[in-house]
This record gives C-alpha cells, sequence and structure tokens, in this order.
C-alpha cells in the first residue's frame, strides 16, 4: 500500500526535482558551448588565411601590369645598351699591370728625389769640410810664414851680436832656421804639463793626413786612435778640469779636459766616469773605452790641442 504523503513531504519533492531538472540542463548549456567557441577560433584562421591570399595575388597581379605596361625597362635602347656592356671584353690583367706599373713608377720617382736630397746634402757636407780644411791649412802656412820671419829676425840679430863679439865683423851672412807652429806649440805644450798614457794599446791610425778615408774616416785625423778592449779604463794623461762632457757629434761619448792653453780630447768613450766642472788629476781614471760616435771599432781617440791648434800626440809622449 502507498504510503500517504503530506503536504509537506510532496513540496519538498517537488524542489527537489526542480533542482535536479535546472543542474541537467546547466550542464548541457557547458557542454554545449566548446563546439560554438572552436568553430569561431577556425573561422578567424580561415579569415586570416584568405585576407593573406587576397593580399599576394593583388601584389602578382600588380607587378605583372606594371611590367606588361613599363615602356622603359624593356625598352629597345636600354636592351641595346646592356647588350653592348655585356659585350665589351675587360681584360682585368692588364688593368692590374697598368696599376701596378703606374704605382712602381711613383715609387721609383720618390726614392730617386730622396737619393738625390742625401747626396746633394752629403756633397755640401764634403764641400763644408775641405773648405774648413783649407781654410785651416792656410792659416796654418801663415802662422809658420810669420813665425819664420819673426825667426829669422832674431836669428839675424843675435849672428850680427856674435859677429860684433868675434871681431866686429861688418859683414852680416844669413842664416835661417825654419820653425813650424807645430813645433812651436809642441815646445810651449810639454812646458805647460807632463804626460802618461792614458791607456795601453797600439796605434790604430797615426795623427794627420790619411789615404784610406771614407765617408766615416775623414781625411785630416786631428789625433791618434789607441787600439783597446771595450771598457778598457782609460786615465786622465795630465792634471786639469773637464770643460766638456758631452754625447754629441761625430765623437760619440767624449770629454775635454783643459789645462791653461792646453785642452786633452779622449772620444768615442763607452762610459764617462767624469762630468763638467770635475777637477782631475793625472793617472784618474775617467772614462771606459767604447765605439760612440762615428767610429769603426772600439778604440780611444786621443787628441792634444794648444790655443786650439792640434799637435801630433806621438811627439809629445810615446804612445
Amino acid at each position: 500500500m502507498e504510503r500517504t504523503m503530506s503536504v509537506e513531504e510532496k513540496i519538498r519533492r517537488a524542489e527537489e526535482i526542480y533542482q535536479r531538472r535546472q543542474g541537467e540542463n546547466a550542464t548541457k548549456t557547458q557542454t554545449q558551448k566548446v563546439p560554438v567557441n572552436n568553430t569561431e577560433k577556425k573561422d578567424i584562421k580561415l579569415l586570416k588565411k584568405m585576407i593573406k591570399q587576397i593580399i599576394v595575388c593583388i601584389l602578382i597581379y600588380g607587378a605583372i601590369y606594371i611590367i606588361q605596361n613599363s615602356h622603359f625597362i624593356f625598352s629597345e635602347d636600354f636592351i641595346n645598351k646592356a647588350n653592348e656592356i655585356l659585350s665589351y671584353d675587360t681584360n682585368f690583367v692588364e688593368i692590374y699591370e697598368s696599376v701596378k706599373n703606374g704605382f712602381l713608377q711613383i715609387h721609383s720617382k720618390i726614392q730617386n728625389q730622396l737619393n738625390g736630397t742625401t747626396q746633394e746634402t752629403t756633397q755640401e757636407n764634403e764641400n763644408q769640410n775641405e773648405q774648413q780644411n783649407e781654410e785651416q791649412n792656410e792659416n796654418q802656412v801663415q802662422s809658420e810664414n810669420n813665425l819664420q820671419v819673426e825667426s829669422n829676425g832674431e836669428n839675424s840679430q843675435k849672428k850680427e851680436t856674435q859677429d860684433e863679439g868675434i871681431g866686429g865683423a861688418a859683414e852680416n851672412q844669413e842664416q835661417t832656421v825654419t820653425l813650424s807652429q807645430e813645433e812651436h806649440d809642441i815646445a810651449n805644450v810639454k812646458n805647460t804639463a807632463s804626460f802618461i798614457k792614458p791607456i795601453e794599446g797600439n796605434i790604430s791610425s797615426k795623427y794627420g793626413h790619411r789615404e784610406t778615408a771614407t765617408g766615416v774616416v775623414p781625411k785630416n785625423h786631428t789625433g791618434v786612435d789607441i787600439a783597446a778592449n771595450m771598457g778598457t779604463k782609460i786615465v786622465s794623461a795630465t792634471d786639469g778640469e773637464v770643460v766638456l762632457s758631452s754625447e754629441e757629434g761625430d765623437y760619440g761619448k767624449h770629454l775635454k779636459i783643459q789645462n791653461g792653453e792646453l785642452s786633452i780630447i779622449y772620444a768615442h768613450c763607452n762610459n764617462l766616469y767624469v762630468k763638467q766642472g770635475d777637477q782631475v788629476k793625472q793617472g784618474q781614471e775617467i772614462a771606459e773605452v767604447g765605439n760612440t760616435g762615428n767610429s769603426t771599432g772600439p778604440h780611444l781617440h786621443f787628441e792634444i790641442r794648444y790655443h786650439e791648434r792640434t799637435v801630433n800626440p806621438e811627439k809629445i809622449l810615446a804612445l
């Protein structure tokens, strides 16, 4: 037998049925939305693809239209010029050779100009050196002549005095005694100071004129070259004051020591032990043998001057 439901149960049962049906409808609605969204996305992709195809077609048709209606690019004049350029036979080897020869000619001209300038400078220096040597020789000859005249006058007076003392003879016999300027300077040098050897060694080049003169070896040698090993100690030949300590010029590293009117030069040194203004004693170590300046090997250039006139050092001391 069926149980009789009250009114409240019927209402509750009706509400449950209603709510269950509402839930089913909501599930159906959500399930049906998925295919709708996918369809929209597919439609958008197809639309974009179609738009791209339309744009590409427009571009292709536009290019074809421009080519068909262009009278310049495919005109006969343009085609003829293009054929003319393509038919021209370009020899790249000849072009390379011509450019290379042009550069070589320019380089040779520049080199010749530089060599000419160097030769002119060398010739000018040689001419100046020859001119200075000639002037020095002329001055020396003139000084010798003046000294000879004075010596002749003194000798004549002495002769007259001797003749008068002996017998009062009236005859004047002329006796000539020639004393060169160098001999006069040598005597004064010996009277000024005593000398010792600056180094021990063999003389590799003597004082005076040299036959084997080159651009490095001048014709007129103003001192003596004493060959020695590199670094050999050099001692001062006399007392004096260092008036010059230099590294410039053909002498390279060199010293000039002054004693009154007498000056001595030590040239082509390796190291200098004293400086300008120092007082040195005879036998004091002042430098080392070197090969600096205008030199062909390690040696000491030893030079003696009196009143800035050079004299032969071998006539002053035994070297």
